[in-house]
Order: structure tokens, then C-alpha cells, then sequence
């Protein structure tokens, strides 16, 4: 019988509520989703890209990933191995006011997330366009692994996600 992997339960965890948001609760819409098996590193990627029904001028992305060494340490039992993922949560936007509006998503992520998850953000414009437009691509990485022991965080998680989508595109030009 074919046990599921960490990998897979938490994929389908997010899945399952951020469907729910767009069809049922119509709170979000859905934009891309990636599921990847990349063959050359034989790891796994799992990407749903979504923004708010309501504001839409930002969007986010969960991303969760597994490399073959988190896989095989599942799938072959390793001792001293505990099967977890990793995770990535992105926040697309554009800006104008490139310094003022980056600190002012700064301090969003450190009201509404842990003041610990410092954000990478990073900016991105199209060369030779007349009033340039600059693109924030904000990121948190975890300090950790994700394993099925946060199942029960998913939904906080998602919260706190559309909060701040909220707020960031109450920012955006």
C-alpha cells in the first residue's frame, strides 16, 4: 500500500483551504499552480499562486519543496531522519516610491508576522520604460522545516496571508 509523504499531506492540506477560499468562499482567485517533479535533483515542488477577489493589485505564492535527501530519508525510514518540507511564502506587488514603500512593507510583515521572519525583498523594473515601475518580490523563508506536526497551523497560516495581501495592496499604486 502506497503511504503518502510528508511532501504530499501538506500539499494537499494547502490545497484543500485555498480551494476552498476561491470556490466556495470567493475570497481569493486563484492565478497559477505548479507541481513539479524535477527529474535531474529528483525533488519536488509545489507552488498555488492566488490574490483577493476584492484587491487584487498584489499577490501571493506558497511554495513548498523536498529535496531527494528529505524524500528518500521518508520513503526508506532513515533512522535520526524526521520527514519535513521546506516552505516559502512570497508577496508580489509594484511600487512606485521604491525606498519609502519598502519600509513600509517592512513594518507590515513585522506587525502581522513574527518579528523574527525578516523579509527579503527585491526589486525588479523594466529597463527604458518612460515612468519606470518597479516590481517587490517579498519573501519569507523559515528558520525550519515544516512537517505534518503543523497541519493545524495551515489555516493561521492562510490568514495571515490574506491580511497581508490586505495591507499591501492598500500600498500599491
Amino acid at each position: 500500500m502506497f503511504d503518502p509523504t510528508v511532501f504530499e499531506n501538506l500539499k494537499v492540506a494547502f490545497e484543500n483551504r485555498l480551494y476552498d477560499l476561491d470556490t466556495l468562499d470567493r475570497k481569493i482567485d486563484i492565478t497559477n499552480r505548479i507541481d513539479r517533479l524535477d527529474m535531474a535533483v529528483m525533488s519536488r515542488e509545489f507552488t498555488l499562486q492566488f490574490k483577493l477577489t476584492e484587491r487584487p493589485e498584489a499577490f501571493a505564492e506558497i511554495q513548498l519543496t523536498a529535496s531527494l535527501k528529505e524524500l528518500a530519508a521518508e520513503i526508506l525510514e532513515l533512522k535520526g531522519e524526521e520527514p519535513a518540507c521546506t516552505l516559502r511564502l512570497r508577496f508580489h506587488m509594484q511600487v512606485r516610491n521604491m525606498d519609502e514603500q519598502c519600509r513600509e512593507v517592512e513594518q507590515i510583515m513585522q506587525r502581522i508576522w513574527e518579528p523574527e521572519l525578516a523579509p527579503t525583498q527585491t526589486i525588479s523594473y523594466l529597463f527604458g520604460a518612460e515612468v519606470p515601475i518597479y516590481t517587490n518580490v517579498i519573501e519569507l523563508n523559515f528558520n525550519r522545516k515544516i512537517s505534518e506536526e503543523q497541519m493545524d497551523d495551515i489555516r493561521d497560516l492562510v490568514k495571515h496571508m490574506l491580511q497581508t495581501l490586505k495591507k499591501l495592496g492598500e500600498l500599491t499604486i
